[in-house]
């Protein structure tokens, strides 16, 4: 018997995704078979579209754990519906809402709570690196990556828990408190649900930005108390006000703009710790006399590790507002003429640009 068809978005190469028909998934021992209900566009899905491919292993250089090379179906930011459940899956039913951690590592890696799992040699991720995606109609992931969710949360909401698990896991790496003072440096996408996350855990958010429009959705969305653009005032010196000339405990790097990692540095307090989130492709320069002096710790971050339950639990709770990110709702064929034309030449005004397959 012929396998059913379905719709995909296909990444072949850089500029080039189609809308194909492709065989529906099939769903295996140890697997979950996923009624996709919508997902996210990633800057890293624009990224390769402009540049790529990135992640995206290039046609005839399979990835080393999915075997896979393009054209491969795109997206990593979904939610669903349990449709199918494999054998050897007793926890999970069909019908229940579910948003996946989309991660592509060895079967071999271990994902208990202190497994650098995301760190694990040729990690990819489900979307990018093979293994289906989100922007088709039904997807087949290992157990392991699939987490329950309340039917409570509308599932367009659901579909943000992916980026705003980067944004915990920033917040994790900072070893930030409830009661200290943030910096966030570019309220794009992340930078507005990391400041989500820093705002349900208590702590002050300042958010440094030029845009009018992304200025406007920190304020609106609720989650900045001071919103400040350096094109208007001295970022340092507001902050030294805000904070009574001690500085601010943390901040955040959202911005791959070198100018707001020196403003984040020469704002920390002493001790202070500067997180950086945003992917750079491009060198960068810091004032490693500064952090000599003020002994400030610089950490990187790169996605999620056993943030998923986290975040969750948050967004279950009541603490995060995840609709006024949304910015946009499109078809599945409207993925390149409206999804990405409209990041790459009006990003300002889109937050989150959600797909229903």
């Amino acid at each position: 018997m012929r396998n059913a068809s379905m719709k995909a978005a296909r990444f072949y190469d850089k500029g080039d995704i189609r809308i194909e028909d492709i065989p529906e998934p099939q769903v295996q021992l140890g697997t979950v078979g996923i009624q996709v209900a919508w997902c996210g566009i990633c800057g890293t899905d624009l990224h390769e579209f402009i540049d790529g491919p990135i992640f995206i292993p290039p046609c005839g250089h399979p990835h080393p754990i999915s075997g896979e090379a393009a054209p491969v179906t795109m997206g990593h930011e979904f939610s669903g519906v349990v449709y199918a459940v494999g054998d050897g899956v007793d926890d999970i039913q069909v019908g229940q809402h579910v948003v996946v951690e989309p991660y592509i590592i060895a079967d071999d890696v271990p994902t208990g709570p202190y497994d650098n799992y995301h760190l694990s040699k040729n990690m990819n991720f489900i979307g990018l690196g093979g293994r289906g995606g989100g922007l088709s109609e039904k997807i087949a992931v290992q157990r392991r990556w699939v987490h329950p969710i309340s039917d409570q949360i509308p599932l367009d909401q659901a579909a943000l828990i992916e980026p705003l698990s980067v944004g915990h896991h920033a917040f994790v790496r900072s070893g930030a408190q409830s009661g200290d003072i943030a910096l966030v440096g570019g309220a794009g996408p992340i930078g507005l649900l990391l400041s989500a996350i820093l705002k349900a855990k208590g702590l002050t958010v300042i958010i440094t930005e030029l845009s009018a429009k992304r200025k406007e959705k920190a304020l609106e969305a609720g989650v900045a108390d001071y919103v400040l653009d350096p094109s208007q005032v001295d970022v340092v010196a507001e902050v030294m006000k805000i904070t009574q000339d001690r500085g601010v405990d943390v901040a955040f790097e959202c911005s791959s703009v070198n100018k707001v990692m020196d403003t984040l540095v020469a704002a920390m307090k002493p001790t202070g710790v500067v997180v950086i989130v945003s992917i750079w492709s491009h060198p960068a320069t810091i004032n490693v006399h500064s952090v000599v002096m003020k002994e400030l710790d610089i950490r990187g971050t790169i996605a999620y590790v056993n943030d998923h339950q986290e975040t969750i639990r948050l967004v279950e709770q009541g603490k995060i507002n995840l609709e006024p990110f949304i910015t946009q709702r499109i078809a599945l064929d409207d993925l390149v003429s409206q999804g990405f034309e409209t990041l790459i030449h009006n990003n300002e005004s889109a937050v989150k640009i959600i797909v229903h397959p």
